[in-house]
């Protein structure tokens, strides 16, 4: 018991020093101890591992590459990081950069739409805890039935608000929802206008690119493709953004046979920052066709799907 007091009194100590800033004379009068039993504690906190420090060195970037892609596709960012020695670095130097900016961008926003997926995940995962009460993050589209899962939709708009001690909104209703008197009735339940009216207020949202495998990982959604999706060729899907399959060209494939519950596609595209994150080489056509249709404003990526959005367009 005693020893569970002195570590809560370390974890206690290190908050008030490393994340209030607090004075070791603060913390000192604080705790009614000397300055230098503060000075141990803080010590004893970093030798036991309670306190870990890491020091992150700037993430180098393609300044060029970014100039070229902002002109071409008439971007507010593209933040282009140089390759790293390795698949992982990679991808950690991705996620962590996109954290950092759009954690930043944040303290610019009011309304925040998070989607959902593994890279979104990860971002969140790599947020840095701050208050921002005055902050609403929500959902602008419904689960994707990933009850069982941490990448679900609705554990990542929590989870997000959570880091900023901010408020959130949920849409308790699946992604596709195949009858249109039942999707357009849902709309106007009183517990979900709340949800609705705030993600028609969004300033900021991020997401994931995804394909057509990201239907198809969903056993449901893949046994109900073509109603959900309509009679679409798979082969004409570059991509996947805010639900909805589009081509090389950016041309969304199903605008007469939308069946995604929740916000509609203009009110997305009015939104003044929408940025993406990709990581993987293999999404480089879909980050393609997002740009060349105007489906985002911002993206966080690496010279690898860089230079295979290039390959891309000499292809195409």
């Amino acid at each position: 018991m005693d020893n569970m007091k002195s570590r809560e009194q370390l974890a206690n100590i290190a908050r008030d020093y490393y994340l209030s800033k607090l004075t070791i004379s603060q913390i000192s009068k604080k705790y009614n101890l000397s300055r230098y039993l503060i000075t141990k504690s803080l010590d004893d906190a970093l030798n036991n591992g309670l306190v870990k420090i890491s020091i992150n060195a700037p993430i180098d970037r393609n300044m060029e590459m970014e100039a070229r892609f902002k002109k071409q596709f008439d971007l507010q960012n593209a933040f282009i990081l140089k390759d790293a020695d390795n698949t992982n670095e990679d991808y950690e130097n991705v996620v962590e950069f996109a954290a950092e900016e759009i954690q930043d961008m944040l303290h610019r926003s009011t309304v925040i739409g998070v989607g959902w997926g593994g890279t979104v995940a990860n971002v969140i995962n790599h947020f840095q805890s701050e208050i921002m009460d005055d902050l609403v993050f929500t959902q602008f589209m419904g689960d994707n039935l990933k009850y069982n899962s941490t990448l679900g939709a609705t554990p990542l708009v929590q989870k997000a608000a959570t880091k900023f001690s901010a408020s959130f909104r949920t849409i308790p209703a699946p992604l596709y929802i195949i009858n249109d008197s039942t999707r357009t009735a849902l709309k106007q339940e009183p517990a979900l206008v709340s949800a609705f009216t705030t993600m028609a207020k969004m300033d900021l949202l991020f997401a994931g690119v995804g394909t057509l495998a990201s239907v198809d990982s969903i056993p449901l959604w893949r046994n109900h493709r073509n109603e959900i999706l309509g009679e679409i060729e798979p082969d004409d899907v570059a991509g996947m953004l805010y639900g909805r399959p589009y081509d090389i060209d950016g041309h969304i494939l199903n605008t007469g046979h939308d069946k995604l519950f929740g916000a509609s596609l203009d009110a997305i595209l009015t939104v003044p920052h929408r940025l993406a994150i990709v990581k993987s080489k293999f999404k480089g056509r879909a980050l393609l066709g997002a740009l060349r249709g105007g489906l985002l404003t911002d993206f966080v990526t690496n010279e690898s799907v860089a230079n295979r959005v290039l390959l891309e367009m000499d292809r195409s």
